[in-house]
């Protein structure tokens, strides 16, 4: 992560981000065979499907298509093909984004709210350059906005539109390791296919860091478009959900 640095030589919050990723090369180096089940509500009826080997993680239904799932490979990103779908039948197994480059990585998945794209945080290569990248299910296209340091986030999230993404950011011990990024951000599509960043709440005394008591906030948009709602933690064990309006003008 920090080639040519030892351990000393890195900054706490380096050091941090670093312990954190040695606990989840386990995964990565050695994983388990494991498969899913699949559940049929109405009927009782259950059936073991998609056995892999991997750390299976991070699973979200289409919106519009019961029988297929989003699903991640979990571990050191860097050193995982992380975002899959699989049919609940066991079909289909696919591989929705091929890391191209050393250290590429990529991400905190997610569904379209038609179903049609699976958007993910993609970083090519990890912590230097940032992006929102969505594959369409159909046509294989490829849709990558281009973001800066401090507009990146722990989580991403999309309107149904997908013409506002939401951004909830990091402190610097997070991946992005920005010195500015501790807001809640509306990342608005333009017209010539970048986005544009609007801050929508302060997020300057929040704990982020999960592993020491924090929260990650895992922004959603309103159906409405015009609210980002998010979890905040901004005093020792005051943890809360927010909603921040977006500019009504715009």
């Amino acid at each position: 992560m920090f080639p040519g640095k030892r351990m000393e030589d890195l900054t706490p919050d380096q050091q941090y981000s670093v312990t954190k990723e040695d606990g989840l090369a386990a995964r990565a180096l050695n994983p388990n065979l494991q498969s899913f089940v699949f559940t049929n509500l109405e009927t009782g009826e259950s059936r073991e499907a998609g056995f892999q080997y991997g750390d299976l993680n991070h699973l979200q239904f289409n919106p519009v298509d019961p029988n297929l799932l989003l699903y991640c490979h979990e571990g050191t990103w860097h050193e995982v093909d992380r975002t899959w779908t699989i049919r609940t039948d066991g079909s289909q197994m696919r591989l929705m984004h091929q890391r191209t480059m050393d250290m590429e990585i990529n991400g905190h998945e997610w569904w379209s709210w038609d179903g049609k794209t699976v958007w993910f945080d993609l970083q090519t290569p990890r912590s230097q350059d940032f992006w929102i990248a969505g594959v369409n299910m159909e046509t294989g296209r490829k849709t990558r906005y281009h973001l800066q340091r401090g507009w990146w986030g722990v989580h991403f999230n999309s309107s149904r539109d997908d013409t506002l993404f939401a951004s909830d950011g990091g402190d610097p011990s997070q991946v992005a390791y920005a010195t500015d990024g501790m807001w809640i951000d509306l990342l608005r599509v333009q017209a010539n296919g970048t986005v544009a960043r609007e801050k929508l709440a302060d997020m300057s005394r929040h704990n982020y860091v999960t592993g020491r008591g924090g929260v990650e906030p895992n922004v959603h948009i309103t159906p409405d478009r015009k609210w980002v709602v998010f979890t905040g933690q901004f005093a020792p064990g005051q943890r809360h959900v927010y909603a921040v309006e977006i500019d009504k003008a715009q």
